[in-house]
């Protein structure tokens, strides 16, 4: 790569044309000429102007390949002439590729000429170190990765052996056998292994997935001894599990042009190079430039010749800045219980466990059906788990109390559509609480109906529902509107409509209903609040909801649950898509008080889940496998 781009160089004078009759003008001005030449990378004249061109060349031909893409600005400092010779004090600052610059004091010595003066073709003209048969080897150094931690302080990535399943295309004999073979073992689509087989060129290793050791061990008899499967090892920064907080802790990995792109200093340069190992997602990417600290670099001088084994003689070194670690509130036994919870579903689930009072994000799971990323910031309609908000918003009416009689039909009609409960279910006449741990979808359109069109989206704001988080991780915080009218007011009602949440923001709610105060998340401990903290709903609305969301558990559509001690919620159903009958997904959001343990609020989500039931069993598994003492 060529070493010099075009930059400003630091004159202290004007270049000075011809003979000045000067000695020491002259002799500055030939060496200012010679600098700013190989500084704009026009490094022929600069050889030009030597008294040995094609040493010259030479010399800064290494120089050039020895410090790729970095640029160089001089600064010429005291002249001194005497008896036909003169030497010139200058400072080279080279501009390093994603490291910090690098200055050293030098010397040039120029012989008086036919014509002015020119200077000596040797070695140190590059550095004062260099001798001949010798070039510049400059390493950069990257500083050890800082930690992200648990809410303990625990570090939650390490050093972990990796293999990296691969096909070498020049030892294949049957491709398509291949490919089916390690599609087999490995899940990867034989299509796409072919296609990226064909397309590689001859030699090139073609990676088709990377597995921890102990997963590789479970497929090694599988594909070990196909011929063309190759299996390079290697360590890489991981966490406990590859789907332990993914969403929200990010990975570690060779650093793509993208994240490269979005990373550069002060000066808008690069700060990292292809090849470190940098967050290639979550906070590992979002706080990137604080976990990875700053490279530093070593300049060693050592043989031109390879082959000499020279170690050389490091000549300059600039220690690279650790990064500061990330404290995040999760919980590992916490996590590891929603992992194993969502585990236990093939369809698409997520589950995000959020500590009530502080908004602590103690867990983000989702299963390998799922996009991970769906746990914090995807936005779904939340069904009768809405009903939580809109209950809020009726009880803060004063007209309507938990023991309130209301109207459950089996349907009822807006403004011509006909709505209708879970099978057409009919209650009569009941009290609030009977209708909402029956998840009566009639009762709350006929009394949201009698609200103010605004009413739903303040109550919803009263548990942060609808603010634009400010995170590391971008978390949905949900969307009620506040215009809605008829048909869409009515739906919203019961969370369909318009409305919609995230997993995260669902267990938010729940954790302000539990708290008592509205929940803004917290992803990294001692981070700035991510919003504002919202108005607090009435303490006397949360005394009458609170009973209300314990009788879903005790004799609503979530008993599974009653033998999980304190358990309080609300299941949902949500309709989605244009098939007839309409797919659903299911939800379930709530929370455990634990005691000294600490009170837990959560959501989850079941993609597809047609109703709540799958819900409530992922959380009864994530309940059960919680620490109990």
């Amino acid at each position: 790569m060529s070493v010099l781009g075009t930059t400003a160089v630091l004159l202290a004078v004007p270049v000075l044309a011809g003979c000045s009759g000067n000695p020491e003008e002259d002799v500055r001005a030939a060496a200012q000429a010679f600098l700013e030449d190989w500084a704009a990378g026009d490094t022929a004249a600069a050889a030009d102007a030597t008294t040995d061109p094609e040493a010259a060349g030479a010399l800064l031909d290494q120089a050039a390949t020895d410090l790729p893409e970095a640029t160089l600005t001089p600064e010429v400092g005291d002249v001194a002439v005497e008896d036909g010779g003169a030497t010139v004090d200058w400072t080279a600052t080279w501009d390093l590729a994603a490291a910090p610059d690098w200055s050293y004091p030098a010397t040039l010595r120029l012989r008086e000429a036919e014509e002015g003066w020119d200077v000596v073709a040797e070695p140190t003209l590059v550095h004062p170190e260099l001798a001949e048969g010798q070039r510049l080897l400059v390493e950069r150094v990257l500083p050890e990765r800082a930690a992200i931690t648990d809410a303990a302080g625990r570090p939650l990535f390490a050093p972990t052996e990796v293999v990296n399943v691969g096909v070498d295309p020049g030892q294949v004999t049957d491709l398509p056998a291949l490919a089916a073979a390690l599609s087999a073992a490995t899940g990867v689509a034989a299509e796409e292994i072919t296609a990226d087989v064909q397309a590689a060129p001859p030699g090139q290793f073609v990676p088709v997935i990377a597995l921890r050791r102990p997963d590789f061990e479970a497929v090694r008899a599988q594909v070990f001894d196909l011929p063309g499967a190759v299996f390079p090892t290697e360590t890489r920064l991981l966490a406990p599990t590859s789907r332990f907080a993914s969403a929200l802790l990010g990975r570690v990995g060779p650093a793509t042009a993208e994240v490269l792109e979005e990373t550069t200093d002060e000066d808008g340069g690069p700060r990292y190079a292809a090849g470190d190992q940098l967050g290639l997602s979550g906070l590992q990417r979002a706080l990137q430039d604080q976990l990875t600290g700053t490279p530093g670099f070593t300049v060693t001088v050592v043989s031109t010749d390879d082959t000499t084994g020279d170690a050389g003689l490091e000549v300059d070194a600039v220690a690279p800045l650790p990064g500061e670690p990330v404290q995040t509130p999760l919980v590992p036994a916490v996590q590891n219980a929603a992992d194993a919870a969502v585990a236990t579903q093939p369809l698409a689930t997520h589950l995000v466990v959020v500590r009530p009072g502080t908004g602590e994000i103690l867990a983000v799971a989702s299963n390998e059906a799922a996009v991970a990323a769906n746990a914090l910031s995807g936005q779904y309609p939340p069904g009768s788990s809405m009903k939580t908000i809109s209950a809020t918003a009726l009880l803060a009416t004063g007209t309507l109390t938990p023991q309130t009689p209301v109207a459950c039909p089996g349907t009822f009609v807006v403004d011509g559509r006909e709505f209708e409960n879970q099978d057409q279910f009919d209650l009569g006449t009941v009290p609030f609480t009977q209708a909402f741990a029956k998840s009566c979808n009639t009762t709350f359109m006929q009394q949201a109906l009698q609200l103010p069109d605004d009413a739903l989206a303040t109550a919803a704001a009263g548990y942060g529902v609808g603010t634009d988080w400010q995170l590391p991780v971008d978390v949905f915080g949900g969307s009620v509107p506040a215009d809605s009218t008829g048909t869409t007011k009515a739906a919203n009602a019961i969370g369909q409509g318009q409305v919609l949440m995230s997993p995260a923001q669902m267990a938010l709610v729940a954790a302000g209903v539990a708290g008592g105060t509205p929940a803004v998340p917290v992803e990294v401990v001692g981070a700035e609040p991510a919003g504002p903290t919202p108005a607090t709903p009435d303490p006397a609305v949360l005394d009458a909801l609170r009973p209300m969301m314990r009788e879903v558990v005790l004799s609503g559509t979530a008993t599974a649950l009653a033998d999980r001690g304190e358990v309080f919620g609300k299941t949902g159903t949500a309709e989605f898509g244009t098939n007839t009958p309409p797919d659903a997904h299911g939800w379930f959001m709530g929370y455990q008080l634990r005691g000294p343990q600490g009170d837990l609020a959560f959501a989850v989500l079941v993609e597809g889940g047609q109703s709540s039931s799958l819900a409530v069993g992922v959380t009864d598994a994530f309940l059960g496998g919680l620490p109990q003492a």
